[in-house]
């Protein structure tokens, strides 16, 4: 499982000029799942995602995490994080996830984010051709992979 996340201080992703989810202060999770990946990545990585300490304290120190800030997420599937351009001009995805495993683990990241006390989890629309729109906050992006990746 791999995970670009920024920090936002608000976005949206539509489908055809409507929005599907929008979120405000908080993160955007763009989420690319892998063909080995289970339940224990999805544990992992939404542990990592709700407790990483990217937001500032009072100190304007990186301490606090989206559960401490009462943050949203925005989880959106992307498939190209898998993409591998080291030959050729045109990169191959045979590294990413099929979508009939991908997309029931894209919707467990959702539910166990929530489970683990995310105020707000929105998502985009598997399989679509979506636009995202944020505003990054500092710009702070991670690139986070779960242990099996």
């Amino acid at each position: 499982m791999r995970v670009v996340l920024q920090r936002c201080v608000e976005a949206s992703v539509s489908v055809n000029d409507h929005i599907v989810g929008s979120v405000g202060h908080g993160l955007v999770v763009l989420l690319g799942i892998g063909p080995e990946d289970t339940e224990k990545d999805v544990q992992w990585m939404c542990n990592k995602i709700s407790q990483l300490r990217i937001f500032e304290d009072d100190d304007g120190k990186m301490n606090l995490s989206v559960l401490d800030v009462d943050g949203d997420v925005l989880v959106v599937s992307q498939f190209t994080l898998y993409g591998n351009c080291r030959k050729g001009r045109r990169p191959s995805f045979a590294s990413a996830g099929h979508p009939s495993m991908a997309e029931p683990l894209v919707d467990r990241v959702c539910e166990v984010l929530q489970e683990k006390g995310v105020r707000r989890v929105e998502k985009g629309r598997f399989g679509t051709d979506m636009k995202v729109s944020l505003i990054n906050d500092g710009p702070v992006t991670l690139i986070v992979d779960s242990p099996h990746s």
